[in-house]
């Protein structure tokens, strides 16, 4: 019996199917290697979110490190993801790139609720605001009569 190739099982391109690699680093925690530079990315990002919440890694709490992984984790995907799509396109055909379906945009969210869980969506004020230092500053002093 003879097989017959259907539309799906044939490829236009030969060679190795291009990836975005999110899904490779999700499961390994090894980025492609055209896509190291992400990597300083997400150690700056992961030493930022420290420098917010810590200021040191001992200064948090197991559920802030653990929360704080993970949105690494998934910025790691998002990452390869835009990549992917900027040396692509956004568009297959007639179709939205598959890695910009409801995954890309779910990982962009997961990421905000999870700053938010970790409150740094808040400024925190550098000093306790002094009110009559303000009035000084603003007014001056009264000139004696």
């Amino acid at each position: 019996m003879q097989k017959i190739k259907t539309s799906k099982s044939i490829r236009l391109h030969p060679g190795r199917r291009k990836s975005h690699g999110g899904y490779s680093y999700l499961t390994t925690g090894n980025l492609p290697e055209n896509r190291a530079y992400i990597e300083r990315y997400l150690t700056e990002t992961r030493e930022g979110l420290v420098r917010d919440l810590g200021p040191t890694e001992e200064d948090l709490t197991t559920a802030q490190i653990v929360i704080m992984d993970r949105i690494i984790s998934k910025l790691g995907i998002i990452r390869c993801i835009e990549e992917h799509i900027r040396e692509n396109s956004v568009m297959i055909g007639d179709n939205l790139a598959p890695s910009l379906g409801k995954n890309y945009i779910s990982y962009n969210n997961s990421v905000r609720l999870d700053l938010e869980k970790l409150g740094i969506d808040k400024r925190k004020g550098d000093e306790v605001f002094d009110l009559q230092e303000y009035a000084r500053e603003k007014y001056g002093k009264k000139k004696a009569k």
